[in-house]
């Protein structure tokens, strides 16, 4: 990611990590991203995903810690990044393993 995409990425991040100064929550843009890929609204969703691009996408879907999608947005995700077809399984969400 280039620091033209963090500075625009910056405005999401008060938006959708409201718990975190804008600062802190830029510390892991992938968060950022992650929040607005699971509850952003769908201007916003577009704006990041014309901004950074699909791998960028596709990563962060991928390293995706456990709770940081619904299964919708999950869902959504996979069918949108092309990472599935409508005759594939999904994929597991991420899951906290007890050992």
């Amino acid at each position: 990611m280039t620091e033209s995409d963090l500075i625009a990425l910056r405005p999401y991040a008060s938006k959708y990590i409201w718990w975190k100064t804008p600062d802190e929550a830029m510390l892991m843009p992938e968060r950022v991203v992650a929040q607005v890929m699971n509850i952003g609204d769908y201007s916003d969703v577009q704006a990041v995903a014309n901004r950074i691009g699909e791998t960028y996408l596709h990563d962060v879907l991928q390293h995706a810690e456990i709770g940081q999608f619904s299964e919708r947005s999950w869902a959504y995700w996979h069918y949108r990044l092309g990472l599935i077809s409508a005759i594939d399984v999904m994929p597991a969400m991420p899951k906290r393993r007890i050992e």
